[in-house]
């Protein structure tokens, strides 16, 4: 599943992400949602979102 709906993402869930410094390599990096960040119910690049180590990235995959 690809994580361009906010529908689909809740805080807790285990999911894939794509850093602002990573788009270039496009090197994923998997954690746990703490914050979903993007207000609006869809987005092209994936919804951004906030893990629970802090990071910021927008999600490409949902794992959990």
């Amino acid at each position: 599943m690809e994580g361009k709906y906010r529908k689909d993402i809740y805080p807790g869930l285990e999911v894939a992400v794509i850093l602002k410094k990573d788009q270039r390599t496009g090197r994923l990096t998997e954690g746990v949602v703490k914050d979903i960040l993007t207000s609006s119910s869809f987005h092209s690049r994936g919804i951004k979102v906030r893990l629970e180590d802090g990071q910021i990235g927008r999600v490409t995959k949902l794992l959990g």
